[in-house]
């Protein structure tokens, strides 16, 4: 497996995109508190992009299954690479309206690129190392998260905005120019197969799938946990922050739920291995819920820390092992519609996640906010736990039953 090139291109590019993608949410923070006081308008903020996203996700998924899957990665990272220049405009005219534009284009790159990249992986990694190739994929993510928060932090501090949108355009860039390289033996058929079940428009053929595969809708359903703490996620580090009025537990937020991903990620190949994988995320998804509840002691900096880190922990274990039900169950032919129609419900839920996070934060406070969200987010849970066993339940049964007709 390790001696495949394009999982080392893939890799190498991805981990440099990403520290210049943490180095750029840095910045970005930076920006709106330096303008923006009110946590509300930061969120709808942030919320551009991810509108801009959702109304591309039909048209990307429909080009990733029609057209050639490399030219798609390059083109999306060309214009990611170029909207980094709105950025240097808004640091010169010190104007919210030109970080609008470069959140609009990010968000348009996104819709293409992350659909096309979960595409990819299949294509050039066999089955059996799928596992372990989402697993080392979302570490080298994790891991630049690390480096890219700790360099912009670093940057934002010591040297300026300008600086640190140089480093993010680099970094662009790279990912740019490793893309060629990249080797798609069957591509060329795959095109051809994906033309044939394109002739419906925008999500046609997903839906149905979801009825067809009862595993991948709940699957799709457990992601609302996770989600529910991401969207939320660097606002509540920026109000964690203010409360125990310490700058410095931003690093440890991050740099502790980072490295307990990663753990996550170990743990879920060694775990998950001979056992149902829906059943190990539904575990997962338990353990996300109750990470967001202990939240409610976030005064405190150890519980914050141990919050952070049983989060990281766990959705370091759910993000692989639900990339791989969705990369075997669902049919190639579709794999572009399906994973943009999964990157557009995600971007949705984020910008209602993160509009409402804005909202409860200047409406009724964090510790209000995190009762709310930890309760919906436990319920959901713990239902689809209860579903889970009882379809188990009927399966052995059924089993049981075919055994004695037999």
């Amino acid at each position: 497996m390790w001696r495949n090139r394009n999982i080392w291109i893939l890799l190498s590019g991805e981990a440099i995109a990403n520290v210049g993608l943490w180095v750029g949410i840095i910045g970005n923070l930076e920006f709106l508190s330096m303008h923006v006081p009110s946590d509300f308008a930061k969120s709808l903020i942030l919320f551009v992009g991810l509108f801009f996203g959702v109304l591309f996700g039909p048209i990307a998924g429909k080009m990733i299954d029609q057209y050639s899957i490399k030219s798609i990665l390059f083109w999306s990272s060309f214009i990611r690479m170029i909207t980094v220049l709105f950025m240097f405009i808004a640091i010169s005219q010190q104007q919210v309206l030109w970080m609008m534009v470069y959140m609009l284009g990010i968000g348009v790159s996104a819709a293409f690129y992350f659909p096309a990249l979960q595409a990819l992986i299949p294509r050039i990694v066999e089955e059996k190392d799928l596992l372990t190739v989402n697993g080392v994929h979302m570490n080298v993510g994790t891991l630049a998260r690390i480096v890219g928060t700790a360099i912009g932090g670093i940057l934002v501090v010591s040297l300026s905005l300008n600086v640190t949108y140089a480093l993010v355009f680099a970094s662009y860039l790279i990912l740019l120019a490793c893309i060629p390289f990249l080797q798609l033996l069957d591509e060329k058929k795959q095109v051809e197969k994906g033309k044939k079940f394109t002739k419906g428009s925008g999500f046609k053929e997903v839906l149905p799938l979801l009825k067809e595969h009862p595993r991948v809708y709940q699957t799709l359903l457990l992601t609302l946990v996770p989600i529910s703490f991401i969207g939320s996620f660097n606002l509540m580090v920026l109000k964690i922050s203010e409360i125990q009025q310490n700058p410095a537990i931003k690093g440890w937020l991050y740099t502790c739920e980072g490295i307990a991903f990663m753990v996550g990620a170990f743990l879920a190949k060694r775990f998950s291995q001979g056992k149902d994988k829906l059943g190990f995320i539904t575990v997962s998804a338990v353990f996300i819920a109750a990470s967001q509840l202990l939240l409610f002691f976030a005064d405190s900096f150890i519980m914050s820390v141990i919050a952070f880190s049983l989060f990281g922990i766990s959705a370091g274990a759910f993000f692989p092992v639900a990339a791989t039900i969705f990369q075997t169950e669902v049919p190639k032919e579709i794999h572009g519609r399906f994973f943009s129609f999964r990157g557009m419900m995600d971007r949705v839920l984020f910008q209602v996640v993160l509009v409402f996070t804005g909202f409860l934060l200047d409406a009724v406070g964090f510790f209000f906010m995190i009762i709310i969200f930890g309760s919906i987010s436990i319920v959901l849970a713990l239902t689809m736990t209860v579903k889970y066993i009882k379809n188990r339940e009927n399966e052995i049964s059924a089993k049981e039953n075919s055994v004695h007709v037999g």
